[in-house]
């Protein structure tokens, strides 16, 4: 009898025991399955972190068209100044871009990117161009090329805006280069607007156009256009983009490895593409570009 018990009490004892390991077996695979989770987590943000810009060179050099934009007007230093004054004023680097004949390559953060931004508006709303006189920024129905965002909201011009509407020829093109810059303008969009750059009715649409327009006449290529204009544009409207990275990483897409081309067509970055972005992943971007100055 009493053997007996002993083995009940055994197989009572190893029936508990396999029943505690079988029980921490589940846990332990349960515990990689969220290991393996977390790691696939970590692996969309790090794609998405991998776009992240600190700074960027661009392949252009500004030269001496700042001082050229406030020697014609285009540029008001008397309003264009205080606007700055009250933003903390001018830094060192900013009035090399206004005052000196720059030799090195645009260099681009995100503390200097509104400041850029207000140059290159500039810079396409002055420059010479057929885009501006015989685009769709000409046409009558839209009542005059003065009613735009990107012209009546240029108010830091010596007089009227239209006065210097591709007025200066800052920059020429040759006909390559003008095909060049017509090709990648009606291709960029920004979350703001639902116009391509071709169409420039707001600031960055201008800022683009001058991007562009200076790209081209210092050689660049067609995917150094299309790779800068992203990197501009991911400074203008951060979030939004950074909206974009999440919907193509929840689609398997790693963002780094997506054509800007792709990325800046109207699929994605025109207000209305930008829209069902969000929409589907369910979110709404913190601040963003403003179309002023």
């Amino acid at each position: 009898m009493k053997k007996e018990f002993t083995m009940k009490s055994i197989g009572s004892r190893a029936r508990a025991i396999i029943l505690i390991v079988a029980t921490l077996l589940v846990f332990v695979a349960a515990d990689n399955a969220g290991f393996k989770i977390s790691l696939q987590e970590k692996s969309a943000v790090k794609n998405i972190e991998s776009v992240k810009q600190e700074a960027v060179e661009l392949p252009a050099v500004w030269g001496d068209l700042g001082a050229q934009m406030i020697s014609t007007g285009v540029i008001d230093r008397a309003k264009f100044d205080p606007l700055y004054a009250e933003r903390g004023g001018l830094t060192s680097d900013d009035k090399r871009f206004l005052e000196t004949n720059m030799k090195g390559r645009i260099v681009v953060t995100q503390e200097n990117a509104g400041f850029v931004l207000n140059l290159l508006w500039a810079l396409g709303l002055g420059n010479k161009n057929t885009i501006l006189e015989k685009g769709q920024m000409a046409d009558p129905k839209y009542g005059g090329a003065g009613r735009f965002a990107s012209t009546g909201g240029w108010t830091l011009a010596v007089g009227d805006a239209m006065g210097h509407y591709s007025a200066h020829s800052f920059i020429t093109l040759t006909p390559k280069q003008q095909a060049l810059v017509e090709s990648t303008s009606s291709n960029i969009y920004r979350p703001c607007c639902d116009n391509p750059a071709i169409f420039p009715d707001c600031n960055h649409g201008m800022a683009m156009l001058g991007l562009l327009e200076l790209l081209a006449s210092q050689g660049a290529t067609e995917d150094q256009m299309y790779t800068d204009a992203l990197q501009m544009n991911r400074f203008w409207f951060t979030a939004q983009y950074q909206m974009i990275d999440q919907y193509l990483a929840s689609k398997g897409r790693v963002p780094s490895e997506v054509s800007p081309k792709e990325i800046l067509g109207k699929e994605y970055s025109s207000a209305s593409g930008f829209s069902k972005v969000a929409k589907s992943i369910k979110g709404t971007p913190q601040g963003g570009g403003s179309c002023g100055a």
